[in-house]
């Protein structure tokens, strides 16, 4: 594994938004590689006019807007009506193209990721399964995969670390990238891996303090501390980095999905460098603090930076986990879409859905009886709205 160089691999896929593609011949277009293979039929990334851009594998720019979290079982309960049967038959099959028709219907052009939060109680925190290759062909659109490397998340409340420096690690990562990589490692419409989502590298919370941060934050203080927090987190990327590319050489290593609003560890981060393309966060909370948090991580890390999952409600909660039914609020979503076109390094932004409502988030696209939220078509307002600015831009 080299050590620091930029790579040039990401999402794009030149989807309809309505009528027509809306993605443009790239031209000029720089940057290097880090893991990849030199084939040009996968997702890159690259720099024109002044920013980064995803570039499909026909070489074409585009923004990445994707939506998290898709789970059927959704519009399973007995108040849903019996829609899962009556309308799609038991059949993820008949449902995924829907959901196709859906999110590229709204200007969505990629799954930002598929899992759901399905529970949320103190002793129980659980997400839906991740979907199948055979699932991922059945909705046909370009998408992200997390894999499951190491139960650190933020709200991960029941499993033990793992030694990210032992043998079992090592093993585990291989198991998973045998499992998940060498399935998908073929498929043009992946994009490419998230690891943990919300790593708890030096923050913990009340749910999860039993067994978190990894490292003790003040070590943070010491050059004798920052050097261990390095030298065992590049352990940890390139023990995984090392499996996915035993099996897959061909898509892109989007990493962790760091929570903007917890300490970050520079340490961590420059650990990361050599291994990961796209440096993926998570932020919630104003507009302003959204653009103050990824402006200074990307003029930090002076690389491509996702903003890999985010909204803002209505009706202002800030609690987790959510009390009351919540709506998208599509106004400040395009508010926040306008402050990440100030972000040269942002090159994508994937929206904290869901696609459905259920009884755990509380707030989604649909509800669960398969009919839009009031400011869905807003949102999708916003979203061909960014595509027109992204137009704008490359012409």
């Amino acid at each position: 594994m080299t050590s620091k160089i930029d790579r040039r691999r990401f999402l794009g896929s030149a989807l309809a938004l309505g009528a027509g593609s809306m993605a443009w011949p790239l031209t000029q277009c720089t940057g290097n590689s880090n893991t990849l293979s030199k084939s040009n039929s996968f997702y890159t990334v690259g720099q024109r006019k002044g920013r980064w851009w995803l570039v499909t594998p026909d070489n074409e720019c585009t923004f990445s807007i994707g939506i998290n979290h898709l789970d059927p079982a959704a519009i399973r309960f007995t108040y849903s009506g019996g829609i899962w049967d009556s309308k799609y038959e038991n059949s993820m099959a008949k449902w995924l193209p829907k959901v196709k028709q859906d999110l590229k219907g709204w200007g969505f052009n990629c799954l930002g990721w598929d899992q759901e939060v399905v529970i949320i109680h103190p002793e129980m925190h659980r997400h839906s399964r991740s979907f199948t290759y055979e699932e991922y062909q059945w909705l046909d659109m370009p998408y992200f995969h997390l894999l499951p490397v190491i139960e650190s998340h933020q709200w991960e409340w029941e499993t033990k670390l793992a030694d990210i420096t032992g043998s079992a690690f090592k093993d585990w990562c291989d198991y998973i990238a045998r499992d998940k990589c060498a399935r998908l490692k073929d498929d043009p419409k992946l994009v490419g891996y998230f690891f943990t989502d919300c790593p708890a590298w030096i923050h913990s919370n009340d749910g999860n303090s039993w067994k978190a941060p990894i490292f003790d934050p003040e070590m943070e203080n010491s050059e004798t501390g920052r050097q261990e927090i390095f030298e065992k987190a590049t352990i940890y990327y390139k023990t995984v980095v090392d499996a996915i590319r035993r099996y897959d050489p061909n898509h892109l290593i989007c990493g962790d999905r760091y929570e903007a609003n917890a300490p970050i560890s520079e340490s961590v981060l420059k650990a990361a460098m050599p291994y990961v393309d796209i440096f993926s966060f998570q932020c919630f909370g104003s507009v302003d603090n959204i653009y103050q948090k990824l402006s200074r991580w990307g003029k930090y890390l002076k690389k491509p930076i996702l903003l890999a999952d985010s909204m803002i409600n209505k009706e202002g909660f800030h609690n987790w986990p959510p009390e009351q039914d919540r709506i998208q609020d599509d106004l400040q979503y395009g508010e926040i879409m306008k402050a990440l076109r100030r972000i040269p390094e942002c090159m994508g932004f994937h929206l904290c859905g869901a696609y459905i409502k259920n009884n755990a988030r509380k707030y989604g696209l649909l509800d669960p009886q398969d009919n839009e939220e009031p400011t869905t078509q807003g949102i999708k307002k916003v979203n061909l709205e960014q595509m027109n600015w992204v137009h704008e831009q490359l012409n």
